[in-house]
């Protein structure tokens, strides 16, 4: 069973960056689509970035601002975020999706890596 541990988070101010990272504990070589997700206090989980095989998406709420990458190489997922705003403020997730046609399942949440955006 494959784990993801997240890591990277901190305090940052608003306008900063911070780059994240999603340490896989095996091969995301096949692995169809990885995302990254974020939940607020007293919101549900978001996805704000997913990249797949050929492809990437996002959220509008970050899109311009974050940039997801994947190394399979490394089995690790980046998530560069950029012109931070205290919105962006939440625990951020990894996660994975086997096949196109799955949910972002593929392995049990791990503890996340805090971002909290503030003067």
């Amino acid at each position: 069973q494959v784990q993801f541990v997240e890591s990277g988070g901190g305090l940052v101010q608003p306008g900063g960056s911070l780059r994240l990272s999603c340490a896989a504990s095996g091969s995301i070589f096949s692995i169809y689509g990885m995302g990254w997700f974020r939940q607020a206090p007293g919101k549900q989980r978001e996805l704000v970035a997913a990249a797949t095989i050929g492809d990437t998406e996002y959220a509008d709420s970050v899109k311009g601002r974050f940039t997801i990458t994947r190394d399979n190489s490394r089995d690790t997922v980046y998530l560069q975020m950029n012109s931070l705003e205290p919105e962006d403020t939440a625990v951020y997730y990894c996660n994975a999706k086997k096949y196109y046609y799955s949910e972002y399942n593929y392995a049990a949440w791990g503890q996340g890596t805090q971002v909290t955006v503030s003067s």
